[in-house]
């Protein structure tokens, strides 16, 4: 039997088979078809209340959770976040769009993005959306403009970087003061930006906004941002006599993806980064600011799961052996792009040795469309199915049509039901944006 864990959601029964509560990981995938994202309800739900827990713990009531829609995005979990009034951060039309047509309150959304265009502004305007982060210069005067003749007034925050550098991949560090994102928090700009916009009528500038970057294994690094930007809050007060009342420290704490991962427990971090503010705030004569934190991948990743179906298995003596499923990188980049390392388990073979080593391959033309480099498996044969845990964040958000390929359906468990909330791809649906010229046409 393996001595990997398995999350909580899933367990092994009598015959060998992984299920979630009474439904067997095997009916979903012959019921749904593979490849297939499955996401465990109670899962997300529970992973959202942990950080409002450690919140309140900390007697931190003036604190708000905003998932990160980035992670993963459709009209069902749009309005899982609505159901545990949680705010949404979205960074794009599209995201904005789908939470529109779940229903979410488009008071709770929050606009983030470091090329937002005129068109992507003016909808947020129209739908009079709760807060806009302001990633740039460009962006402010943008704004600006587009307010002048509206009646009217919108929210604001400026997103910063102020200076500190995460231990993580580069392409996911964004606080570092080398960055596409954000004001350098020792900019000069930054204070012509703060006082144009508590000088404009029409904008409400409510704070900061960081993010340090993802997949954050330390506490320390959300300590020094805390530190810094409430020392520029400070100097904003003194200077301009303004009380800025929110400050959003982003998100980023890492999840478990391999045994290499040592993430922090989400109600602890949540609770030591409450005390610490409260601490902070309280040795700087403050009243601290409503504070919001944006987690995206912690609440999703872990909850979810794909599964695939074993095709050919090629075996190369003396080298290795190379086991070809039914996705790939076309449904999870990640190995690809962040060399990204995931725990595999055989679905109906979960009770025995694990006496079979191999590569796991996608289907894409590609010899890097590698899912998982060295696997240790039951012996595995065509038609098994597996089940790659931790594929519920940045999975499905960021897959792709390639080689053609279908986007695969997804399922979300709830008591002992699986509700599907995405359907999977059809051949048409490939072709649906095609076009074909006059002069192309085949007789």
């Amino acid at each position: 039997m393996s001595q990997k864990p398995l999350p909580a959601f899933l367990k092994i029964n009598l015959d060998g088979n992984l299920s979630i509560g009474p439904i067997e990981l095997k009916e979903l995938a012959a019921k749904f078809g593979t490849p297939l994202y499955v996401l465990d309800e109670e899962t997300i739900r529970d992973n959202l209340n942990q950080y409002k827990i450690g919140f309140l713990a900390a007697g931190l009531k003036n604190a708000q959770v905003a998932y990160a829609g980035k992670a993963l995005l459709n009209l069902s979990m749009a309005a899982l976040v609505a159901q545990e009034n949680c705010f949404l951060d979205v960074v794009s039309q599209g995201e904005l769009h789908t939470a529109l047509k779940a229903g979410f309150p488009l008071a709770r959304v929050i606009f983030h993005g470091n090329n937002k265009s005129q068109e992507e502004l003016t909808a947020a305007l129209d739908l009079k959306i709760g807060r806009i982060v302001v990633d740039n210069a460009y962006e402010f005067f943008l704004l600006k403009k587009l307010i002048s003749d509206r009646k009217e007034t919108i929210d604001i925050l400026f997103r910063v970087t102020p200076g500190v550098e995460a231990e993580t991949h580069e392409y996911i560090k964004t606080a570092q003061y080398d960055s596409k994102f954000g004001i350098g928090l020792t900019d000069p700009l930054l204070w012509q930006l703060v006082q144009e916009a508590i000088e404009e009528p029409k904008i409400n500038l409510l704070g900061l906004h960081c993010h340090i970057g993802s997949q954050i294994m330390q506490f320390e690094p959300y300590e020094l941002s805390l530190n810094l930007i409430l020392d520029f809050y400070q100097q904003i007060e003194q200077k301009f006599d303004h009380i800025l009342p929110e400050l959003n420290i982003g998100g980023g704490l890492g999840i478990r993806y391999s045994a290499k991962d040592k993430p922090l427990d989400k109600k602890e971090f949540a609770q030591k980064l409450a005390q610490t503010y409260i601490d902070t705030c309280q040795a700087r004569a403050m009243a601290p600011p409503k504070l919001f934190i944006e987690p995206g991948r912690s609440i999703v990743a872990e909850a979810g799961l794909t599964l695939y179906q074993v095709g050919s298995i090629k075996h190369l003596p003396g080298i290795r052996t190379y086991l070809s499923v039914d996705g790939g990188m076309s449904d999870n980049i990640r190995p690809a792009l962040y060399d990204a390392e995931y725990e595999v388990w055989a679905v109906e073979k979960a009770l025995e040795p694990l006496s079979f080593q191999a590569r796991i391959v996608g289907k894409h033309c590609e010899t890097g469309d590698v899912l998982i480099k060295e696997a240790q498996l039951p012996q595995m044969e065509p038609g098994d199915i597996l089940a790659v845990l931790a594929t519920g964040a940045y999975n499905y958000s960021m897959a792709s049509n390639y080689n053609r390929l279908a986007k695969p359906a997804m399922v979300m468990v709830r008591e002992g039901v699986a509700h599907l909330v995405q359907k999977r791809e059809s051949l048409d649906d490939l072709i649906s944006h095609d076009v074909l010229p006059e002069h192309l046409k085949i007789d």
